[in-house]
């Protein structure tokens, strides 16, 4: 065997253990987000830019880098991944009765619906998962900042 075929093989070799380390340690989420979240509704755009308009709040709970690029305007930027993402923090900006939508970057982004998921065990009554998200908002041609 070629020096360059072992090396795509221990390359491919080494791919695959990292990546099945990931999945067990609940690293890395693939494939599509969940559909639903218990305790929440899920939206799509048009009934996200409803609740937009009536004020709720948004969650975008995106990486920086995401939020960087484009946002909904006055959303609300709370990483689920990072610590801020806690009750405490939330309910500076949330009244536990208001609406609030958690939002991400499409249907393979699982933040959403991560996010969705502990708002409702924080107490929220009115939680939105907008599981297209961002994207979605965009291809709608709804205002972005």
């Amino acid at each position: 065997m070629s020096q360059s075929k072992q090396l795509s093989n221990l390359l491919l070799a080494c791919v695959i253990a990292a990546s099945s380390f990931l999945s067990t340690q609940g690293f890395a989420a693939s494939g599509p987000s969940v559909e639903s979240v218990e305790g929440a509704t899920t939206i799509g755009a048009k009934e996200a830019k409803e609740l937009w308009l009536k004020g709720a709040v948004f969650i975008d709970t995106r990486k920086t880098a995401d939020w960087d690029a484009g946002r909904i305007p006055g959303a609300l930027h709370i990483s689920i991944k990072k610590p801020e993402f806690n009750p405490d923090y939330i309910a500076q900006y949330v009244a536990k009765d208001h609406p609030v939508v958690s939002y991400c970057n499409a249907q393979l982004c699982h933040r959403a619906a991560s996010g969705a998921k502990k708002l409702v065990e924080y107490g929220y009554t009115q939680v939105y998962y907008f599981r297209l998200g961002f994207p979605s908002w965009k291809n709608a041609n709804y205002p972005y900042e």
